[in-house]
């Protein structure tokens, strides 16, 4: 009985980059893409995790100078995923690295005027190209700061939370960026920056890549999202600058609502202002209802203080007049 042959020796991994690149160059992205995916899986299943990383980098790189966005945030995706399988630790070389990445993502100005007729449909694909372009950047970053847990990382993360080795605004940003991507409350995340080495709110960089991104490429643009990952950098000029440049070209209004809103995520402990900026727009916020409901929210969330219940006060009238 025959015996089916061993499997090959793994190449070192510059012979796989070479190869592949050559099927890129021939306009096979989507054979590459198989290609780079296949020989990653091999290099991670023989624990050989830099070679992965070379792979994977060198064909995100590669797929994203061909404009192909999707195949390249992918393999993005995969070098992030094999830096925590790897256990590389954040430091300056692995930052590095995913700059380089993210270097490459498209930035390519949108423009927000219609202006002919014969434009409409230009100006939409130009959106629509912008949307992804934010969505695949936006995703290998947070992908960066954030991995899902396994079962041993989830008990880990619980104990740390009974030893307090986290305090609420890890646990604060964590969940926001849960609100922001839309995910449930059950899932739980773990950060790759945090878990080998960077501060206690990911990687200071890294935030600063994607506010920067989604400032300047969004078709869409929500400053919330903006600040709250400049808030999380290490760049407070660039944080200021992009402001400054919001406050030029927003609508009447927003300006003021950008700088409060900046304000209040620095100073997650600042009540006080909090309570005076509400109280200077109360005949703007008296115009709906719903806006004061809304910032009862935010007292309870950011500065933990308890919504009263309307009910309550109705007793409290009754009894009066008893």
């Amino acid at each position: 009985m025959s015996q089916r042959p061993k499997r090959g020796v793994l190449p070192p991994a510059q012979e796989n980059i070479e190869k592949i690149e050559k099927v890129v160059n021939d306009g096979n992205s989507y054979g590459a893409q198989q290609m780079y995916k296949s020989m990653c899986a091999r290099y991670v299943s023989a624990q050989r995790y830099s070679e992965a990383l070379d792979l994977l980098q060198s064909g995100a790189c590669l797929q994203l100078k061909k404009n192909q966005i999707t195949c390249g945030a992918e393999l993005a995706a995969l070098f992030v995923d094999t830096l925590v399988k790897g256990k590389i630790p954040y430091n300056d070389e692995s930052l590095g690295r995913v700059r380089k990445i993210y270097e490459l993502f498209p930035q390519i100005p949108v423009k927000h005027d219609l202006g002919l007729d014969d434009d409409v449909q230009e100006l939409a694909e130009a959106l629509g190209a912008a949307k992804i372009r934010v969505e695949c950047c936006s995703s290998f970053l947070k992908a960066a700061l954030r991995v899902n847990l396994s079962v041993v990382a989830e008990k880990q993360y619980a104990t740390a939370l009974h030893r307090q080795a986290l305090d609420m605004d890890v646990e604060n940003s964590m969940q926001g960026l849960l609100l922001e991507e839309g995910e449930g409350d059950a899932v739980k995340l773990n950060w790759w920056s945090v878990e080998f080495g960077a501060p206690r709110l990911g990687s200071p960089e890294i935030h600063v890549m994607l506010a920067e991104y989604l400032y300047s490429e969004s078709p869409e643009l929500d400053m919330a999202r903006v600040s709250y990952h400049f808030v999380r950098g290490n760049n407070p000029m660039k944080f200021a600058s992009t402001l400054v440049n919001f406050m030029s070209k927003c609508y009447p209004g927003e300006d003021d609502l950008a700088i409060a809103r900046a304000m209040l995520m620095l100073q997650r402990d600042a009540f006080p202002l909090f309570s005076m900026l509400r109280t200077n727009y109360k005949p703007s916020i008296d115009r709906e209802p719903a806006f004061n409901e809304m910032l009862d929210e935010i007292a309870e969330k950011f500065y933990g203080i308890k919504r009263r219940n309307p009910l309550q006060g109705m007793f409290g009238e009754l009894f009066k007049m008893m």
